[in-house]
C-alpha cells in the first residue's frame, strides 16, 4: 500500500499560475511503472499520481494570457500527478483542449492517442490503401491506431493474445474500424497468406508487447520496412533473425511520447497540428475515448488492482 489518499492546502496562485478543478483522470501502465519505479522518469517523492487528465481552470495568475476560467487543460508533460481533485500549475505545463469533446476523450487524449498519431505519421510515409501491423492492438494506443488509420484509409492488421471472450473482443476491434484481428499463434500460420489477397504486406509494424509474437510479426513487414517498439509488456528482448536485416532490410526504431514532447518542445505549430486533427477526428466520430470504467477516487484501490489484472479490456478512470 505505497498509496494513500491525503488532504492537502491548495497553494497560493503565482502570477504564471493555474488553479484548475481536475475532472477525470485515467490510470495507464506508465503511471503504475512509475509507481513500481521502473520507468526511466520518476517523480520525488511524496509524489500525486497520475500522468494523464482533464481538468477545468478555475482561477489565473495575473500574468496568464492564453487560459481563462472554464476552460478545459490537460497535461503538456509528463508527471504533472493528475490524480487529485484540484491542482495549482504552471501555465506552461499545461494544453488547453476544446470544452467540446467528451470529457473521457480528453482525459485520455495526451498519451495513447497521441502516441498512436506520431507512430502513424513519423516513421512511413503511408498512403491510402497502405497496411500496418500491431500488436497489443486492444490497448489504448492500439484502439486509437485502428481509428486514426482508418480515418487516413490506411488498413489494420490487428494481433491480440487468445483469451477466454475473444469473439467478443475481436468484434469490438472490428467496429472500431480494424479490417483483420488476429492472435499470436495465427501469425504463423498459413492462414496469412489469405490476408495478404486482400490487404498488401504491412510496411510499418507497431509493437508493445517483446519477445516471440514481435519476431512473428516483423516476418511479414514488407523489405525496407519499420518496425517502432514503443512498449515491452511482455517484458522480453525483441529478437530479430540475422536474415531480415540482411535480406530485407528492415529497419528497428523507438518511439517515447515524453520524449518527443521534450524535443518537440518549441515546435509548437505541430504539437497544435496535432491535437486539432485528433479533436477534429473526435468531433467527427472517427475517434472514441477507449474502453472505460470509470472509477470514484475514493475506490482508486479498486482502479490500481483492476488496471493489474490480465486480459483488461477497459481502462480505469477516476473520476474527481
Amino acid at each position: 500500500s505505497l498509496f494513500r489518499l491525503k488532504d492537502l492546502e491548495v497553494p497560493k496562485l503565482g502570477d504564471s499560475d493555474v488553479h484548475i478543478k481536475m475532472l477525470a483522470a485515467p490510470v495507464n501502465p506508465a503511471d503504475i511503472n512509475m509507481i513500481q519505479g521502473t520507468y526511466p522518469m520518476l517523480s520525488p517523492l511524496p509524489a500525486v499520481g497520475g500522468n494523464e487528465g482533464v481538468g477545468e481552470v478555475l482561477e489565473v495568475g495575473r500574468r496568464v494570457t492564453a487560459l481563462k476560467p472554464g476552460d478545459w487543460v490537460i497535461p503538456a508533460e509528463t508527471g504533472l500527478g493528475t490524480w487529485r481533485t484540484q491542482g495549482v500549475f504552471r501555465e506552461d505545463s499545461l494544453l488547453k483542449v476544446p470544452s467540446d469533446i467528451p470529457v473521457l476523450c480528453a482525459a485520455t487524449l495526451s498519451v495513447n492517442p497521441c502516441t498512436a498519431f506520431r507512430l502513424l505519421a513519423d516513421f512511413e510515409s503511408l498512403a491510402p490503401g497502405d497496411s500496418v501491423i500491431q500488436n497489443a492492438a486492444n490497448s489504448g494506443v492500439g484502439q486509437a491506431v485502428i481509428q486514426i488509420a482508418k480515418a487516413s484509409g490506411i488498413k489494420t492488421i490487428n494481433v491480440v493474445r487468445d483469451r477466454p471472450d475473444l469473439p467478443k473482443l475481436v468484434e469490438r476491434l472490428m467496429a472500431l474500424g480494424a479490417d483483420h484481428v488476429i492472435t499470436e499463434e495465427m501469425l504463423r500460420k498459413p492462414e496469412m497468406k489469405e490476408i495478404f489477397k486482400s490487404t498488401p504486406r504491412p510496411r510499418l509494424a507497431l509493437n508493445c508487447v517483446g519477445g516471440k509474437s514481435t519476431t512473428e510479426m516483423m516476418r511479414h513487414l514488407q523489405p525496407k520496412g519499420t518496425m517502432v517498439t514503443y512498449g515491452g509488456m511482455a517484458k522480453q528482448p525483441v529478437m530479430v533473425p540475422v536474415s531480415a536485416f540482411i535480406f530485407r532490410d528492415v529497419r528497428l526504431r523507438g518511439f517515447w511520447m515524453t520524449q518527443w514532447r521534450k524535443d518537440h518542445a518549441q515546435d509548437q505549430e505541430r504539437l497544435a497540428g496535432m491535437m486539432d486533427a485528433l479533436c477534429q477526428l473526435i468531433r467527427s466520430g472517427q475517434l472514441t475515448a477507449p474502453a472505460c470504467t470509470e472509477v470514484p477516487l475514493r475506490d482508486y484501490r479498486a482502479a490500481l488492482e483492476a488496471s493489474m489484472k490480465p486480459f483488461v479490456s477497459s481502462k480505469q478512470i477516476l473520476l474527481l
